[in-house]
């Protein structure tokens, strides 16, 4: 008949780890278990159109459509609490015309907000050029002519 194997008396991290989430709450050695949340959703993404380009395009409009809400809400409350205390009317913030200097840094700020928007719309496309695509018109002319 063999023998019955021995337990080891060592413990491992997951071993401590289960004891103590299995120790009774009053026990001094008890610790409240940190909650852990996923980071990213379990199982598949959903697809509702037979492209999944598509997918990718409606949920980064639908997280810019968030984006601008809550900073629509953010401005009018700004906007609200400086009328509020007398600091700034309405009709100033609308009819305010920036100078040359304010216009060009918006024009910069705006060039490089649509650069960071558009980057992984430029990616896919430096990679489908660096496939042997061509990249000038003689070159499409020279690969349909042979």
């Amino acid at each position: 008949m063999p023998k019955p194997k021995k337990k080891s008396t060592r413990s491992t991290p997951a071993v401590a780890e289960a004891a103590r989430r299995r120790a009774p709450a009053h026990s001094p050695t008890a610790a409240p278990a940190p909650v852990r949340l996923a980071r990213v959703a379990k199982g598949k993404k959903p697809q509702y159109f037979s492209d999944p380009a598509i997918d990718k395009l409606l949920s980064m409009t639908l997280t810019l459509m968030e984006e601008l809400s809550v900073t629509r809400d953010r401005l009018d409350t700004v906007e609200r609490l400086l009328a509020a205390k007398k600091v700034l009317r309405r009709a100033e913030l609308e009819g305010w015309q920036p100078d040359a200097k304010a216009a060009a840094e918006r024009v910069a700020a705006r060039g490089r907000y649509v650069d960071r928007m558009m980057r992984a719309m430029h990616v896919e496309l430096e990679e489908i050029a660096g496939r042997g695509m061509p990249k000038s018109e003689e070159e499409v002319v020279a690969a349909v002519e042979s």
